[in-house]
């Protein structure tokens, strides 16, 4: 009933080959002129400060990415996750926009200090609330650019729903003042359900739609120019990942991932790393070990709360947001007894 999973095992065997540091972060020089004006982004800002060390880490001629701190969703202002930037010399798009307005804001100043070309599209990989908060942000400040916002078509079942408003009231109460009552859930403009590639100036762009893997829906985006691969929270690095969708889905996706011409990989939490193999397989044997001790439980018609105390968690138990670890293990036990009702 349970396949046991193989993660890249061509590209496994030749890995004593490739370059598995984790990416340079070349960091763009700022002037005196720029230093001083990201010391004063908040004098006429509409949002709450955040002091969080974000910066644009270089990974391609034309793309960067912010990287978020590993935590649980509310430690270090909410900057948990990571955003990609990618300068095109006809505007910027994005990959999506941090966990709070405030992130946002701070995140679009940062832009601001490599290009003053308008922004003209936000790609979310997925809507949850630590890349989304900050999505309000480039609609607003944005708004005469006409920026687009994109999401895969799964998003449409969280937008409005019952999750999204209870979210959204929790996140009020534990990241205040960043996240308050002018924050809202934006809707997205475009709803992906097939792979599309699209052009801005002079660089092309592949949205590759997952289905249900993390969350009710999930993409990623290749800059097919550079050979970066912005992954979403199909991949996560130095934090326990947090489970919400189709985790069988997950797996397949992960072995499935196409690394053909691509030079780096940057994960939704985590460094971006250049080797295919190593940037999947913290998720994929997370996932995996996960399904091979709940599934075993679930054969055996062990109760939950038993076979998770009897679960050796030792590799994990460590780590930034381990918090996640039992909430995720009864998701996959529920998931994997429903699977073998059926």
């Amino acid at each position: 009933m349970f396949v046991r999973f193989i993660i890249f095992t061509v590209i496994l065997m030749t890995t004593a080959a490739c370059d598995k540091a984790p990416v340079e972060h070349k960091q763009p020089q700022a002037s005196s002129n720029q230093t001083q004006k990201s010391a004063d982004i908040w004098r006429d800002s509409p949002y709450e400060p955040t002091w969080v060390d974000l910066r644009l880490i270089k990974v391609g001629e034309h793309s960067y990415y912010a990287e978020g701190t590993p935590g649980s969703a509310t430690e270090h202002d909410g900057f948990i996750a990571n955003a990609g930037v990618v300068i095109t010399n006809e505007g910027v798009v994005l990959f999506d926009a941090l966990g709070t307005p405030s992130l946002g804001y701070l995140l679009l100043s940062k832009i601001r200090e490599l290009t003053d070309k308008p922004v003209r599209k936000v790609i979310t990989s997925h809507y949850h609330a630590d890349h989304i908060y900050g999505l309000q942000v480039f609609k607003d400040l944005s708004a005469g650019e006409g920026v687009e916002v994109w999401a895969p078509n799964g998003a449409k079942e969280y937008v409005n729903s019952d999750g999204a408003k209870n979210r959204l009231k929790e996140r009020r109460e534990s990241l205040f003042p960043w996240v308050d009552e002018n924050t809202r859930v934006v809707e997205p403009d475009v709803y992906i359900m097939e792979e599309q590639k699209f052009r801005v100036g002079e660089v092309d762009f592949t949205v590759i739609p997952l289905g249900s893997t993390h969350s009710q829906g999930d993409l990623m985006l290749r800059v097919d120019n550079d050979g970066v691969l912005f992954s979403g929270d199909l991949i996560f690095q130095g934090r326990i990942p947090f489970v919400e969708g189709d985790t069988t889905v997950w797996l397949e996706q992960l072995r499935q991932l196409d690394a053909a011409n691509i030079k780096t990989i940057v994960p939704g939490h985590g460094p971006a790393l250049h080797d295919a193999a190593q940037a999947v397989s913290f998720t994929a044997e997370y996932l995996q070990y996960m399904h091979d001790q709940m599934g075993a439980a679930v054969d055996e018609l062990i109760p939950f709360a038993e076979a998770y105390a009897n679960t050796d968690w030792s590799r994990y138990k460590n780590l930034p947001a381990f918090v996640a670890n039992r909430p995720n293990a009864y998701h996959i036990y529920l998931q994997l007894e429903q699977h073998s009702l059926q």
